[in-house]
């Protein structure tokens, strides 16, 4: 049996958009637990998962998280494009084409009043996205490293705060605004 196996047997499960329940792992319980079932390279890409993926698209020698990265890219640069487009602003995408769900999903998070309605929605539409790209083998490393992605999306839903988060919108949305005249 795969070194994963006995891995991913170990890991708890939890729930991602259940914002009240608190995480039964942590993500350095994650990394030590890893380091112990991983080989050093895998546990490398696992050190440098994130939800922000690099600009340019470049491989990690998975197929899951170059589609991953793909996605989370195609759907920042999305709302990049739409944010601009309602400020009157440029925004420099080399012919970039997008799915009509990303565009959809753009369109919806950028017409919420509420900034965490949106990140909330984000979060879904991003659990969702990883649900559709999920390994076929549920032992792999990219099963791990799904695990890891999920966990991270996780962790940080639960940094939100509704009131600092309005009062920080606004106060950058404000200063955007400062900025154009």
């Amino acid at each position: 049996m795969s070194n994963q196996y006995y891995l991913l047997a170990q890991l708890p499960s939890f729930s991602v958009t259940d914002e009240n329940s608190v995480l039964p792992i942590t993500e350095e319980y994650f990394y030590d637990l890893c380091s112990r079932f991983l080989d050093s390279k895998s546990l490398k890409q696992l050190k440098e998962l994130s939800l922000m993926p690099p600009r340019e698209n470049k491989s990690t020698g998975s197929i899951f998280l170059d589609n991953w990265y793909k996605n989370e890219r195609n759907l920042r640069l999305a709302l990049g494009q739409i944010r601009a487009l309602r400020m009157n602003k440029k925004f420099d995408i080399e012919n970039e084409s997008f799915s009509p769900e990303v565009i959809q999903a753009a369109r919806t998070a950028t017409g919420m009043d509420s900034p965490l309605a949106a990140e909330q929605f984000l979060n879904q539409y991003r659990l969702n996205l990883l649900n559709n790209i999920r390994p076929e083998d549920d032992f792999s490393v990219d099963a791990v490293y799904s695990y890891g992605l999920r966990l991270k999306l996780a962790l940080r839903m639960k940094k939100f705060n509704a009131d600092k988060g309005m009062a920080s919108y606004h106060k950058i949305y404000d200063s955007i605004l400062e900025g154009d005249k």
